[in-house]
């Protein structure tokens, strides 16, 4: 259908019936009006084709163990996420779903998620130590929250072999300082 055989009684109806159940600015109603009419006019028409994406890179090819390759432009780093959302401006899943790509599809590269949870597992992250267990309450310390709390011990961590290595070293003897009574001022007291 031509826009030019377009009715406008049937924009116009259209129109009208949006109108009464939706809040309009006045500054809108030209656009909602020209979007009917060229609306009407592609009924019936096959819809233009969408543009067809040409990866970057093959999909087989964007994961190496060292790195993920960007299929919109080739970037090559150790983690998508970032730059997808800022670069192109999608999210994980939008990503997958623009490029037809399966949802467990690594958006990271293997070997940095190795290291990463290699790392987490040393510093004892995701697990609960088992000290931190309490037995269960007694009446007596149900109604006293403040007798059931017990001191946390902290992970072992980097910081602590270098508090040890500090802990080790003299300390230099601080000197005193006398203060002098001669400096103070001679209304307040105050040096």
């Amino acid at each position: 259908m031509n826009t030019e055989e377009v009715n406008p009684h049937l924009t116009a109806k259209i129109v009208v019936s949006y109108v009464r159940h939706h809040r309009l600015v006045p500054d809108q109603l030209a656009d909602l009006i020209s979007s009917v009419h060229r609306a009407i006019g592609q009924v019936g028409q096959p819809p233009e084709p969408e543009e067809v994406l040409t990866p970057a890179v093959s999909v087989r090819r964007s994961v190496h163990r060292d790195y993920v390759v960007c299929l919109d432009c080739g970037y090559r780093g150790k983690t998508l996420t970032r730059h997808i959302a800022m670069r192109h401006g999608l999210s994980g899943d939008e990503y997958r779903q623009r490029w037809g790509l399966r949802s467990n599809h690594p958006l990271t590269a293997p070997a940095y998620s190795e290291h990463r949870s290699t790392m987490a597992k040393a510093l004892g992250f995701g697990r609960k130590s088992t000290t931190e267990v309490d037995p269960a309450p007694t009446p007596a310390a149900a109604a006293n929250p403040k007798a059931r709390r017990t001191p946390r011990s902290r992970p072992a961590s980097k910081s602590e072999g270098v508090a040890t290595k500090m802990a080790s070293r003299p300390t230099p003897a601080r000197k005193r300082h006398s203060r002098d009574r001669s400096r103070r001022h001679p209304v307040s007291g105050r040096a």
